[in-house]
């Protein structure tokens, strides 16, 4: 069964105790069909895999779990702070086993030795290397804040393209 490498940025509006942080996350999963079931893998963070009849939900029930994590981390922390220490945290707790199959998967892709099929050939493919992992935690209910449009950023999957 193949195994196919994804990027993923995230961004939510998370209120807590007395505030309102902003979250993006660009992380790295890992999807494989298994037991006739497709799970998704967590690599970075590496906390959470779900599973879905379909890879599309799947995708949605991942989303929902960090979320969920999100969601949980701000209710237990006091403050803004320690929000986004916890946050940093879990995203610095990677899966080893997971990235370490997350990168023979991308390597397969990269070298030619496997095509990616449908859904996941639709998918947008971009360089790893333009897309680094990494997480922003930042205070949204700041007075000199200021917002606009140009601030929204959708989900997004995307898979390693070839060389």
């Amino acid at each position: 069964m193949p195994h196919y490498p994804l990027m993923f940025t995230f961004r939510d509006a998370i209120s807590g105790n007395g505030f309102l942080a902003g979250v993006t996350l660009s992380g790295r999963a890992l999807m494989v069909n298994e037991d006739n079931a497709w799970w998704i893998y967590g690599v970075r963070p590496g906390a959470i895999a779900e599973t879905g009849q379909t890879p599309q939900e799947a995708f949605l029930k991942f989303k929902n779990t960090y979320k969920a994590v999100l969601f949980d981390m701000a209710e237990e922390s006091k403050d803004f702070d320690s929000l986004k220490i916890e946050i940093e945290r879990f995203y610095h707790e990677p899966d080893d086993e997971e990235e370490r199959r997350w990168m023979k998967a991308f390597q397969d892709i990269r070298s030619g030795n496997m095509q990616p099929e449908e859904p996941f050939a639709s998918l947008p493919h971009e360089a790893p290397e333009t897309r680094p992992t990494q997480v922003s935690v930042e205070r949204l209910d700041k007075k000199e804040a200021r917002f606009s449009a140009s601030d929204n950023v959708p989900d997004i999957f995307t898979i390693p393209k070839a060389a």
